[in-house]
């Protein structure tokens, strides 16, 4: 009774071209610092169990079939027949894909092409900072080949999206850096940079977010769990609330990605102030049959068209997958919940329910 019609994946990554093991499999299944544990597999996570919920049926298996029947299936039919039954069956009818992230991914086209639905293109700041350090031989010429860059990606970009809180934490200092900050610290990374070496430097990061605020276009922030590694103590979302403030009025929405286990703070956000946006998407992939509840806990704080919907799949098209249907069935067992309450009428809760799954992001990134 509550299922939209379209569904706008606002932030995801391509699917890997390559074949895959059930070593590699698992590694891209969840993001973890290692294999796991001896004995065990990360088939038994929430993640996992889902999978073999939603995507056996797709490539003609019974649901919850093994682990190892459903990968052989998939060798089976390789992995492009493969990746296109997943991607046409996930519903997704156009994705916002960060291109920011190494290894052999499709780009927007290819993902546009093999789940027939359109794609747009979300740039990495802290990437598109690295390369132009690359070829950039001077402190000069690096900052101005940066802000040149940032302003030709916005051309042909629907957004910037930033892993700040990833690299350093999200407890920057709020105002834009001065010209001669920004100038020593290009100058000191630049000099110990090696080849490979990742942008983390915390005047640079805040330089980097204020050039992508001046351009206008909508700015992801990546906050909650993330990266192997990061410490999600520092990307509690509320951690950027003066830099928040500070933004407020400049024409540029803010969007806050992930946020899980600090949903509801970036719900809280999104309720205080305009410009703020909170995404619902990668954490119900997280949570698996949890997900109605999480997503519940996000629909207390944050206004309904302030909402939005992604899947956060990286590598794997059976996570796109995983996250439509998650997102799908949370959203109807949660707002169809109220209406049998009498809370909601059938009527709102269709129309709450097709702005969080596409309406929201084609109003804040300009989509067709």
């Amino acid at each position: 009774m509550i299922d939209p019609p379209s569904l706008v994946d606002q932030y995801c990554h391509g699917v890997l071209r390559t074949e895959l093991g059930l070593g590699t499999f698992e590694a891209q299944l969840a993001r973890t610092e290692g294999p796991p544990a001896p004995g065990t597999t990360l088939f038994d996570t929430q993640t996992g169990f889902a999978v073999r919920r939603w995507c056996p049926p797709l490539l003609g298996l019974e649901p919850h079939c093994p682990p190892a029947r459903y990968l052989a299936r998939r060798r089976e039919l390789g992995t492009a027949e493969a990746g296109r039954r997943l991607l046409r069956g996930s519903g997704i009818t156009a994705y916002l894909v960060d291109t920011g992230l190494p290894g052999d991914l499709t780009d927007p086209g290819e993902l546009a092409r093999a789940g027939q639905a359109e794609a747009h293109e979300i740039v990495r700041l802290e990437q598109l900072a690295e390369q132009v350090a690359d070829t950039s031989g001077t402190v000069e010429s690096f900052l101005a080949n940066l802000a040149e860059s940032v302003h030709g990606a916005a051309a042909h970009a629907v957004a910037f999206t930033s892993v700040a809180g990833l690299r350093h934490g999200l407890a920057l200092a709020p105002e834009p850096p001065g010209a001669g900050e920004v100038r020593g610290a290009a100058g000191r990374w630049m000099a110990a940079r090696g080849a490979g070496d990742r942008l983390t430097d915390p005047v640079l990061l805040r330089h980097l977010l204020w050039i992508a605020v001046a351009s206008g276009l909508p700015l992801q922030l990546h906050a909650g769990l993330g990266a192997p590694g990061a410490r999600v103590d520092r990307t509690d979302p509320v951690l950027l609330t003066d830099f928040v403030r500070a933004t407020a009025g400049l024409g540029t929405d803010l969007v806050l990605l992930h946020g899980y286990p600090y949903h509801r703070h970036a719900a809280h956000l999104a309720g205080v102030f305009p410009h703020v946006y909170a995404d619902c998407g990668a954490a119900l992939v997280r949570t698996g049959a949890r997900a109605a509840t999480v997503l519940a806990e996000v629909l207390e704080l944050a206004p309904f068209g302030k909402i939005l919907f992604s899947s956060g799949a990286r590598g794997l098209p059976e996570l796109h997958v995983v996250g439509a249907h998650l997102f799908r069935e949370a959203l109807a067992r949660v707002l169809g919940g109220w209406v049998s309450e009498g809370a909601w009428s059938l009527d709102d809760a269709r129309r709450v329910a097709t702005m969080i799954a596409s309406g929201n992001a084609a109003r804040v990134y300009g989509l067709s």
